[in-house]
């Protein structure tokens, strides 16, 4: 597996103030007007964000950064991609129970998060559409990519489909891997317990040798069992498959061989025949209890037929499912890629954050806008201060004047250059062979003093 680094960053393990109660909002009234329309283009109360913007919520596909440098320097390609796609799933975990709404990016603002092994900045280049680009880099790796985040309200379910590709390079081994992320889903809008689930499949291209891994998050619309479930394959550039994955994207991700994977197979098969003797056996017995139950023989009462089957605990009031546990998730000889980590103990009071997301609107002593920080830096939103602060009022206010300090520059955003983005450009990506945002490689050069603050 891929040790997470034992000197993570921890510069505080709670926020200034707990998450204020949302017992008083009714989610439903907000979105019932809403449905089929594009929630990103809507107004929300403040009561329903989170206190970070969207652009660092990206930032969080790098809490497990050390899984990539892993990736980095493996000598085989399949182990390669491999530690990718656990990177992959890796930077989904910390989705689960975060049901507050990250703050939509202003246009032209900026987030940085520097770390000991790598530094990351990300850029609102687009207002309508929604597009956040990022660029990540180490000495090992660079990960980059747009998004265009799509939310649209069904009537029971949000669904929330990050359009967009990430791409991952090893500049050592010359490979460049792409995928596209899964959409996520919130549940029980209307009545019930909300709760987040993550499905479709990603598919890794590693684009020098042909190896492709493809990742399926299960939904748990069919089986409650399926929950959180992740299973894939790695494959080489014949489409042979050469190695099994699964396991849970809250938890880890494992692999084994096609081998260990084929006589799992086949155990389980074995499994379902006995399961099937066994029920057509008790039908026939309870034929012939209901037969001498005609003659109201008591003594064989007691041998209900109810008493066979499962009891299923999955089912609860308010409409969440439960994952089964996971015994059935831990094949023989397999490889623990990696695993999440544990959250605070108070992580509920402070909108489930991790402790990574505890970390990213604290202000180090050395960042001075606009000399060492720049002055579009979404830490320095007041909107999301306030908020963070405790203060509703505060934030509900200083979200409304943003907003609308948005809308007129989008009105001038025709006529003016200056309102572009300042550290990526569009430019043909020929791996996707599409255009996309890339780095310009001058925000790390601290040169902010023709920065206007936008806040």
């Amino acid at each position: 597996m891929a040790e997470s680094a034992d000197n993570e960053y921890i510069a505080r393990r709670e926020l200034p103030a707990p998450m204020l109660s949302r017992k008083k909002i009714s989610v439903w009234s907000v979105l019932k007007n809403c449905i089929g329309k594009d929630l990103s283009k809507i107004t929300m109360p403040v009561e329903l964000n989170e206190p970070l913007s969207f652009l660092q919520r990206i930032c969080e596909y790098m809490e497990y950064a050390n899984v990539l440098t892993y990736a980095a320097h493996q000598d085989n390609p399949v182990d390669r991609m491999k530690y990718v796609a656990a990177f992959a799933v890796s930077a989904l975990a910390s989705n689960l129970d975060r049901l507050g709404k990250p703050f939509n990016p202003i246009l032209g603002e900026t987030y940085e998060l520097q770390r000991e092994n790598y530094r990351i900045v990300c850029e609102q280049v687009s207002h309508h559409p929604p597009i956040s680009a990022f660029h990540a880099e180490s000495n090992d790796f660079n990960f980059y990519g747009s998004i265009n985040p799509k939310i649209k309200f069904s009537g029971k379910n949000v669904e929330i489909r990050p359009t967009g590709v990430v791409t991952v390079e090893f500049p050592k081994w010359n490979e460049t891997y792409t995928w596209s992320n899964v959409n996520c889903c919130v549940h029980n809008i209307i009545v019930g317990k909300l709760w987040i689930e993550q499905y479709g499949t990603i598919e890794i291209t590693n684009h020098a040798t042909g190896h492709v891994a493809t990742l399926t998050f299960k939904s748990s619309g069919l089986s409650d069992k399926d929950l959180y479930r992740v299973e894939g394959f790695v494959k080489d550039e014949n489409q042979q498959k050469l190695l099994f994955l699964y396991g849970k994207w809250t938890k880890f991700l494992k692999c084994c061989s096609m081998e260990d994977y084929e006589e799992h197979l086949q155990q389980e098969k074995k499994i379902e025949e006995e399961k099937h003797c066994n029920s057509t056996h008790n039908a026939a017995q309870g034929k012939m209890f209901s037969k001498l139950n005609s003659f109201k023989l008591d003594s064989f009462r007691s041998l209900s037929l109810q008493e066979d089957k499962e009891f299923t605990p999955n089912e609860t009031n308010d409409g969440l499912p439960r994952s089964d546990s996971d015994i059935s998730l831990n094949l023989p000889n397999s490889i623990l890629l990696w695993r999440c980590k544990p959250r605070p103990a108070n992580s509920s009071e402070y909108y489930h954050f991790t402790n990574f997301a505890l970390q990213l609107n604290v202000m180090e002593s050395n960042m001075k806008p606009p000399d060492t920080l720049c002055p579009t830096d979404a830490r320095l939103r007041p909107d999301i201060l306030c908020l963070e602060q405790g203060d509703l009022d505060g934030a509900s206010r200083e979200k409304a004047r943003l907003e609308k300090q948005q809308r007129d520059y989008r009105k001038q955003e025709k006529n003016s250059d200056e309102l572009g983005p300042r550290w990526f450009k569009k430019a043909y990506n020929p791996y996707t062979k599409s255009e996309a945002w890339i780095y310009n490689g001058n925000y790390w050069d601290r040169n902010y003093k023709n920065v206007n603050a936008i806040f």
